[in-house]
C-alpha cells in the first residue's frame, strides 16, 4: 500500500508539472501568434490570441491546432477605392484546423467564421453627403444612419428644393445586404418625396442606395451575412484556407 501511495503522489506530481508547463507553453505560443499577426496585417495594436482545446504540446507535435480564437479591437479595412479605409469594430474570429510549419514562420487555418461590426458613422462614408442634385431646383443628401428595427436602416435625407431646406429630413427604411463576398449594400425599401416634387426614381435611388466595398480582411476572410443593429451594422464573415501568418 505505502509503494502504491508513493506511485500515485509520483503520477500527480509529474501531471501538475505536465498541465504547468502545458500553460505555459501555450501561453508563450499565444504571445508569439499575436505578434506575428499584428505584423503581418500591419496593425496598430497587438490582437488578441486564444489557443483552444488540452494538451497544448501534444497539438504541437501534430502540427496542428484544432482552434484558435483571434480579437481585433479596430481593424483599417481597405474601402475598395485603393485610398480610403474603413474601420471595422470588435472583428473576432474563429480559426478551425490550424497547420503550421516546422519554424512557426506560417500557419494557416482550414475554416474559419467570426463576426464584426461596422459603425453607422463608417458606412455614411460611402453615401452621398454632399448636395447632390436630383431634379431642377432640388438637391439633396444623406446626413445620417441608424437602425431602423427589424435588420433595416434608417437612412435620414436632407433637401433643398428653390433654395429653401424643407423643415425636416426625410427618412427612408433601407435593406442591407452582401453581395460577393466583399461588399456591403443599403437598398431603399421605398422612396422618400421631397416636398411633393415628382422626382425619377434612379435621381432618388442615387442618393439613398450606395454600397459599400471591403477589400482585405485578415486572411482572406469574407463578409458572410449583415444585420443592422443599435451601434452598426453587424456582419458575419468566414473563409477556409486562411492565412494567418507567412
Amino acid at each position: 500500500m505505502r509503494a502504491l501511495r508513493i506511485l500515485l503522489i509520483v503520477v500527480v506530481i509529474l501531471g501538475g508539472l505536465f498541465v504547468i508547463a502545458d500553460r505555459v507553453a501555450v501561453n508563450f505560443a499565444e504571445g508569439e501568434a499575436a505578434d506575428r499577426l499584428k505584423t503581418t496585417e500591419n496593425l496598430s495594436a497587438t490582437p488578441d490570441v486564444s489557443i483552444k482545446g488540452f494538451p497544448f504540446l501534444t497539438q504541437v507535435v501534430g502540427g496542428s491546432l484544432d482552434d484558435i480564437e483571434v480579437g481585433i479591437t479596430d481593424y483599417e479595412a481597405a474601402a475598395g477605392n485603393g485610398a480610403e479605409k474603413i474601420r471595422i469594430d470588435d472583428l473576432r474570429a474563429d480559426m478551425r484546423g490550424v497547420e503550421f510549419s516546422g519554424d512557426y514562420s506560417s500557419a494557416t487555418a482550414t475554416s474559419a467564421t467570426g463576426t464584426a461590426t461596422i459603425a453607422y458613422d463608417e458606412l455614411l462614408k460611402t453615401a452621398k453627403s454632399e448636395p447632390t442634385q436630383v431634379a431642377p431646383g432640388v438637391t439633396a443628401h444623406v446626413v445620417g444612419l441608424s437602425d431602423g428595427g427589424n435588420g433595416k436602416i434608417k437612412v435620414t435625407v436632407e433637401a433643398t428644393v428653390l433654395g429653401t431646406k424643407l423643415p425636416e429630413p426625410v427618412s427612408v427604411l433601407s435593406s442591407v445586404t452582401v453581395i460577393d463576398g466583399d461588399t456591403v449594400r443599403v437598398k431603399a425599401d421605398g422612396l422618400p418625396r421631397f416636398g411633393g416634387v415628382e422626382i425619377a426614381e434612379s435621381r432618388v435611388r442615387a442618393i439613398t442606395d450606395f454600397q459599400q466595398k471591403i477589400d482585405g480582411l485578415p486572411g482572406g476572410i469574407q463578409l458572410d451575412k449583415v444585420q443592422a443593429a443599435p451601434n452598426g451594422v453587424e456582419i458575419t464573415v468566414k473563409g477556409s484556407n486562411v492565412r494567418l501568418a507567412g
